[in-house]
């Protein structure tokens, strides 16, 4: 990119942790505005330096269910841009502000208001991503025609990944011998998927990053936020099911409203562990933590005859962060799942390490294909200040997707698997390091023929039965 993308409103971020920090510096890099028409609000003082820098306003107002409007609508007004970065703060609540103000919108998850993940006069299926992602869905049933663009979920993961996927698609299609033209509609994606065969998609991240400064007793150290990875890995897991699946987990659980795409299991994401591979990794274990992605993009691929659904993906994240982090999640559940009392964000301190973030898609013809961002941290700080290779994997993710929606203004709520891949790319590939595809011949099975005696599904190497560590 060169030209800066026009853009006359405001720009109010809410929230300012390292996701905040990082992408501060990369809007004002891309987009045509000024640092007086952007202010952050944020509920603590870490990172008042970074906006201070920058000449951006800076103010400590933490927003709660009772003074959000209050604090919110004065500085919004048609035009202007609202990026919500936070954690403990509706993200269905800020939708229809920004939408009643005639606002640009984006986030990248959807969050609850304090204790929206543990209501117990909710159901663990209500409470769930499934659940809180059908909640911000229905906002479309009250969007009129022109609604300003509200993009829904789009960091790196959800968001980037979902067009990763297309993208993977299209060069297995390829070198498959397909011809046909790139699909333009989600039904034109969903029959490709099918017609290739792919069977499981994981989100397959590998974080190598290395602190000079290592992790304490009593600390909850990681590459990102750690409050935003703690409370999801508190979760329940997800994961998209698919049509290819013959055994149901037993501790698996359905939802009974929505499309069905996906399921949860009854145990924490953060302590359920999941086969993957990488190009640089190779076979690993990775938490299997839930994401809107693992949701969303089985929703989105799913092929219907009628009412009887065809085809649809198995879909999951398979994250194995740093190995601080790894360390510091192995504390917290001995502690169950109580926060330990020091948290760090590691970036000034990381002297090596790349994190890898791809989508494997497997099950196909040509095996296992993974597609995505190898990002070193030396490449990171060259590139923008205030980033390790995590963060700007996910700051490079909301300023594409914030370019995408002022280039199209008025196309109501989004989901990143409805948006151009193509053009989302286009922005953010230079911020990505290393942007590969790899074939690979790994399966789930490998290696476990003769190790100890396990049931197994030989039949089918991509069962989840095989890809579930137990």
């Amino acid at each position: 990119m060169t030209a800066k993308v026009p853009f006359a409103g405001r720009i109010v971020m809410v929230g300012f942790g390292s996701i905040g920090q990082g992408v501060l510096p990369l809007i004002l890099r891309h987009i045509d505005v000024s640092a007086d028409r952007i202010s952050v609000i944020t509920a603590e003082q870490a990172g008042h330096e970074v906006a201070e820098s920058l000449g951006v306003a800076f103010e400590v107002a933490p927003l709660t269910r009772e003074n959000y409007r209050q604090v919110l609508s004065s500085r919004l007004k048609a035009g202007d841009f609202l990026v919500n970065l936070s954690v403990d703060v509706s993200s269905v609540a800020l939708i229809e502000l920004a939408r009643e103000a005639g606002a640009l919108y984006l986030d990248t998850c959807i969050e609850p208001w304090p204790g929206g993940y543990t209501d117990t006069s909710l159901s663990a299926s209500q409470r769930s991503n499934y659940g809180l992602r059908e909640t911000a869905l229905k906002l479309r049933q009250t969007q009129g025609p022109g609604a300003p663009t509200a993009v829904l979920t789009h960091g790196a993961n959800p968001g980037l990944v979902s067009h990763f996927v297309k993208q993977a698609l299209l060069d297995i299609a390829r070198d498959t011998g397909l011809s046909d033209p790139a699909p333009t509609s989600r039904e034109g994606w969903a029959a490709l998927a099918a017609r290739l065969g792919v069977k499981v998609i994981h989100v397959a991240e590998r974080d190598t990053q290395v602190a000079n400064q290592p992790k304490l007793v009593g600390e909850f150290v990681n590459t990102w936020s750690v409050d935003g990875f703690v409370s999801e890995g508190s979760q329940p897991a997800e994961l998209g099911w698919g049509t290819h699946e013959k055994h149901f987990p037993p501790d698996g659980r359905r939802h009974d409203f929505g499309p069905g795409a996906a399921i949860y299991l009854e145990r924490p994401g953060a302590s359920t562990r999941v086969r993957s591979w990488t190009p640089l990794e190779g076979p690993y274990h990775g938490f299997l933590i839930t994401h809107s992605e693992a949701i969303s993009i089985p929703d989105y691929l799913t092929v219907r005859d009628g009412d009887t659904v065809t085809y649809r993906p198995t879909v999951h994240y398979s994250y194995h962060p740093c190995d601080d982090a790894v360390m510091s999640v192995h504390e917290l559940a001995g502690k169950n799942w109580v926060l330990q009392t020091s948290k760090r964000i590691m970036r000034d301190e990381i002297v090596s390490g790349i994190d890898e973030l791809g989508v494997l898609l497997a099950g196909h013809a040509k095996n296992a294909y993974w597609y995505g961002s190898r990002l070193s941290i030396g490449e990171a700080r060259a590139l923008v200040e205030h980033n390790s290779a995590t963060s700007l994997q996910v700051t490079v993710a909301v300023l594409s997707g914030m370019i995408w929606a002022i280039e199209n203004p008025t196309l109501g709520l989004v989901e990143p698997d409805e948006m151009d891949h193509a053009r989302v790319l286009e922005i953010a590939a230079p911020y990505l390091g290393e942007v590969v595809g790899v074939y690979g011949d790994w399966t789930p099975l490998d290696g476990r023929e003769t190790l100890f005696p396990e049931d197994l599904d030989r039949d089918d190497p991509w069962q989840f039965k095989n890809i579930r560590v137990v």
